[in-house]
């Protein structure tokens, strides 16, 4: 019973419970809030008839609620009624009101039409003045763009392309943004960049006009460079580099336009540098290449001064070291195709004018006066090919007699050419003669014309005075030494030169030597350098003319020994003669002639001194025992001949009678000044021979041999054998010694005694010396 009142209890509380339930849940539902999904779930999740009690507890509710509708409607009913009755009552007033409101507002639309026209006229104008105030508004936006754009075309057609970017970058930045949804600003927009590439093009092809300009005229701007009248400014016109410069600049190109413009020039650089083939043969052809070069670089230094960064030092020092290199090989080349000195000479002025003019202008010009060193060289080789031509000249001129004075005036005219003093010669009255011959006083005059146009090289070179000194002396030398010699050597061995003209060349050069103190003297005075200072140079002329003496004696020595050659070779002996003639032989009286003549002339030559007669003197004594020393040896030579295979007494005899004029003229004093009988030893050798074979003294020869006090000292026993065997063969041949075999036969076989005795001493052995 416990048990079964628990279980009844507990499905009592579940009843109540769910009552509890289904109350929530309308409750929910009638509080509308949603969603409900939750709260329909709680019902149909519980038992199965949970939703049949659900619509019970529903239907309950809502009959409930009808209820309460109810009695609400039956509190307000006659209030309901009431109201309804008054509006039926007012219907009536309704209906009146309505034909009065609607005939009131059929007479206001009639009256309102010509107000609504009114309003929309008014309100048409104010549209319209509202449009015609923005389309002000727009317009003051856009007049100043298209003004801008306008001035822009107007700086693009008179070309002031800077003024024209610049007015482009106010449109960009300023004006454009503000129009920009306007088709027109749109094709502004679209033509700027092509007016820039345009702007680009034009000053680019202005910058190459300007190029080619100042190519075609850099001779001219730096002829009035060199000048130094004018700047670079005064005649180019940089206005366009300048210009394309800013644009460049300003487009944001300027680096691009650096780097072009120095491609460029250094194109034209390239062009300027090279000289024509024929500028050598033309001063004006070195000048045009010059002015070219300096007009380049002048243009280039103006460029570097007014512009920032479109060229450089460090640019224009690497250009100028690129041309300079350029510049010394081109000279040194064409340089030395000049054979004109003059034409050197302008070419040196050229060059110092160059490189001060460049020096001017801030560039390194050392190596070009390094240079001129080098054509100084050059230029003293082509004045000594010019004065090698006037002394030739001056020498093929000459007549090689002594100066002839008739007067004081005359006198004096030639002493001022040349310094002559001779205090002998001054106290002789006119008319008189000077010692040296017309050419002395003109080459002394030649040689300081050459010092002279040395000088004019030496000049504006920037050099000390005691480094032109020596210049000076140093070219001198080599005029007197090489030139001045050479061309004395060649004369004397010319064959028009005979012996009188040989004595006075060496006369002419005894005066040039004395000459070469005053003209140490007339360079010292040019130079204002003393001789005494420690690194004067001095003039070589001393060993000059003491080699042309030596070569102008060496000459008459020969060509007498010539001469004599020539009267020998006409020499005709009969050498199988049976006996001489009783007289010398033609060809040898004419040569003592000829001898005698020629050392007259020597004599007679003027010495108004004493050393002029020395000198003289010594020459023709020197000549006289060369020509006599000559003389024997010839005919010695022409005894021993190995072609004369016999001779006869008669011939020897002939020949003795020539020896004996020939010892004649010797001791004639031919030349004077010869002690005893020196000139006569010249045929000790002939005589000795000679008596030896006419005495046939052999007996003394042989005993005597080798004895200094032999009578037959000179004779060498080869030469006495060579001798004896050809009278030996022509004894035999013709038989000449026929009395002696008639008066004594031995004498035959006493010759062929005498020749092994003779060739016993050839060859150095012992002998028995047999009686005669």
């Amino acid at each position: 019973m416990a048990r079964k009142s628990k279980s009844n209890m507990s499905e009592q509380y579940l009843e109540e419970n769910k009552d509890q339930i289904y109350e929530n849940a309308l409750a929910e539902i009638q509080s509308f809030e949603l969603p409900l999904g939750t709260t329909l779930r709680s019902v149909y999740d519980d038992q199965p008839n949970a939703h049949q009690r659900f619509m019970e507890k529903l239907d309950a509710c809502i009959r409930n609620h009808d209820r309460e509708i109810e009695k609400m409607c039956n509190f307000h009913h006659q209030g309901f009624v009431d109201a309804i009755t008054e509006l039926l009552k007012v219907r009536a007033d309704a209906e009146k009101l309505k034909v009065q409101v609607t005939d009131t507002n059929r007479r206001l639309q009639d009256a309102g039409k010509e107000v609504i026209a009114q309003t929309e006229e008014i309100i048409r104008c104010r549209v319209q003045q509202r449009n015609i105030t923005t389309v002000v508004e727009k317009l003051q936006l856009c007049l100043p763009v298209l003004e801008m754009y306008s001035k822009l075309k107007e700086q693009m057609n008179v070309k002031r392309y800077y003024s024209a970017l610049k007015t482009m970058e106010q449109l960009e930045n300023l004006y454009l943004p503000r129009v920009s949804q306007y088709r027109f600003c749109q094709i502004m927009i679209e033509n700027l960049p092509k007016l820039r590439e345009e702007i680009k093009e034009i000053s680019m092809s202005d910058l190459k006009d300007f190029l080619e300009s100042i190519r075609k005229h850099s001779d001219r701007i730096g002829e009035t460079a060199m000048k130094q009248v004018l700047t670079a400014q005064d005649l180019v016109d940089f206005s366009p580099v300048y210009r394309c410069l800013h644009i460049y600049s300003v487009l944001g190109d300027g680096e691009i336009f650096e780097n072009y413009y120095r491609k460029q020039r250094r194109k034209q650089a390239r062009l300027v540098l090279q000289p024509q083939s024929s500028m050598h043969e033309t001063v004006e052809g070195y000048r045009r290449y010059f002015s070219q070069i300096v007009g380049f670089f002048v243009v280039e230094d103006h460029i570097l001064h007014v512009t920032q960064g479109l060229v450089t030092r460090t640019y224009t020092d690497e250009l100028w070291n690129m041309a300079l290199s350029k510049i010394i090989a081109v000279l040194r080349t064409h340089s030395s195709y000049c054979s004109d000195p003059d034409l050197v000479l302008e070419l040196k002025n050229l060059i110092v004018v160059f490189a001060d003019t460049l020096q001017g202008y801030g560039f390194p010009v050392n190596r070009l006066f390094d240079l001129l060193f080098e054509i100084r060289d050059q230029y003293n080789e082509t004045l000594l090919k010019k004065w090698s031509g006037l002394f030739r000249d001056i020498f093929e001129a000459d007549n090689y007699s002594p100066i002839p004075v008739a007067n004081e005036e005359e006198y004096k005219i030639v002493i001022s050419k040349f310094p002559f003093q001779d205090p002998e010669l001054d106290k002789q009255s006119f008319p008189k003669k000077l010692p040296m011959s017309q050419s002395v006083p003109q080459i002394y005059i030649q040689v300081k014309e050459f010092i002279y146009a040395s000088l004019k090289f030496s000049e504006s070179l920037h050099r000390s005075s005691t480094e032109i000194d020596d210049m000076l002396r140093k070219s001198t030398n080599l005029l007197l030494t090489r030139t001045l010699s050479s061309c004395l050597q060649n004369l004397i061995k010319k064959p028009h030169i005979g012996l009188t003209e040989l004595v006075q060349i060496i006369i002419n050069t005894t005066h040039l030597e004395q000459a070469c103190k005053y003209l140490e003297d007339f360079i010292s005075n040019i130079t204002n350098i003393s001789q005494v200072t420690v690194h004067t140079a001095r003039l070589y002329g001393l060993s000059t003319f003491k080699d042309a003496r030596h070569a102008a004696e060496g000459e008459i020595y020969m060509k007498l020994n010539q001469k004599i050659d020539e009267f020998i070779q006409i020499a005709d002996y009969d050498w199988t003669m049976s006996e001489s003639d009783g007289r010398a032989s033609g060809y040898l009286m004419d040569l003592i002639n000829f001898l005698r003549s020629t050392f007259q002339v020597f004599t007679h030559l003027p010495n108004n001194n004493n050393d002029h007669a020395a000198m003289s003197g010594k020459v023709a004594q020197t000549a006289c025992m060369s020509a006599c020393q000559h003389l024997s040896t010839s005919l010695m030579q022409m005894l021993l001949d190995s072609e004369l295979k016999q001779i006869s007494m008669g011939a020897i005899q002939q020949f003795n009678l020539d020896v004996i004029q020939c010892e004649l003229f010797a001791s004639s004093e031919p030349v004077p000044g010869f002690q005893g009988d020196t000139l006569q030893l010249a045929f000790i050798d002939l005589r000795q021979l000679l008596d030896l074979f006419m005495v046939w003294d052999w007996s003394t020869y042989l005993a005597d041999y080798g004895q200094a006090t032999s009578k037959y000292l000179r004779v060498n026993p080869s030469t006495a054998l060579t001798l004896l065997e050809k009278m030996r063969d022509s004894s035999k041949k013709n038989n000449i010694f026929a009395q002696f075999r008639k008066n004594d036969r031995d004498k035959q076989k006493l010759i062929e005694t005498v020749v092994k005795q003779l060739r016993s001493l050839v060859n150095g052995l012992p002998f028995l010396t047999v009686l005669f």
